[in-house]
């Protein structure tokens, strides 16, 4: 079964009018015909089942006859990572972990970071792609980049960790955390966070904490951090 995204619809919604790129997946790819059921998301929890009352591989149309509401899972998941210098690994952690299970991504420009600028477009699309591949019916979100100082003086969670690879007194992530947890955590970049920052992030209320004994690149940690959480929670 395929899952299809709209942001568009809401609990009132009848129809839904396929863009012409999807009509043609839905209507060549797919081959699907007039009386045909879709499944259908807005990323917000909703499942919309929709029957094709116009199989147009211009303008497909769909009528919807019900949706459902899913509930969120019972933890939340925010990971703050530094963009990475070659733009298709922070993709490939984005990928991953929407299939696995996040909430909330910042991208936060720290002063190591060999990348200050993020363009979200492309990044959202990769979101959804993987929101859809994996039957999910909630897209994360993807904040602006941020400051690094800037986000830890006004950031608020039940609990805040920052994972680095200096050696001084960290914890274990795993060993930490607990179910039914809203959590966030810092990835620094590939330089590792200046020792000013986790500085800043331990008077600020972020335990430093430790991923492992391997030192990890930094989407390889952020998708660690996350699948921690994941396997904690299950």
């Amino acid at each position: 079964m395929f899952l299809f995204f709209n942001a568009q619809l809401t609990s009132e919604s009848k129809k839904v009018t396929f863009s012409r790129e999807e009509s043609k997946h839905i209507t060549k790819v797919l081959r699907k015909k007039t009386g045909d059921q879709l499944q259908i998301t807005n990323g917000n929890g909703n499942l919309f089942i929709a029957n094709i009352i116009n199989d147009n591989p211009n303008k497909c149309e769909a009528l919807i006859e019900k949706f459902h509401f899913f509930e969120r899972s019972n933890y939340f998941t925010h990971i703050a990572v530094a963009p990475t210098k070659n733009n298709d690994r922070l993709e490939w952690f984005l990928e991953k972990a929407t299939e696995i299970g996040i909430d909330e991504i910042t991208p936060i420009i720290c002063k190591n970071s060999e990348r200050k600028t993020v363009k979200s477009e492309r990044l959202v699309k990769i979101m959804i792609s993987a929101m859809k591949q994996s039957m999910d019916y909630y897209l994360p979100k993807l904040n602006s980049a941020i400051n690094f100082n800037d986000f830890v003086k006004k950031s608020s969670s039940h609990k805040k960790f920052i994972a680095h690879c200096e050696n001084s007194e960290k914890s274990s992530f795993f060993d930490t955390i607990n179910k039914k947890e809203s959590i966030l955590i810092l990835i620094g970049p590939e330089g590792d966070f200046d020792s000013s920052e986790i500085e800043m992030a331990k008077e600020n209320g972020f335990k430093a904490v430790t991923l492992g004994e391997k030192r990890l690149r930094t989407e390889t940690a952020a998708l660690v951090a996350t699948h921690t959480i994941a396997l904690k929670n299950e």
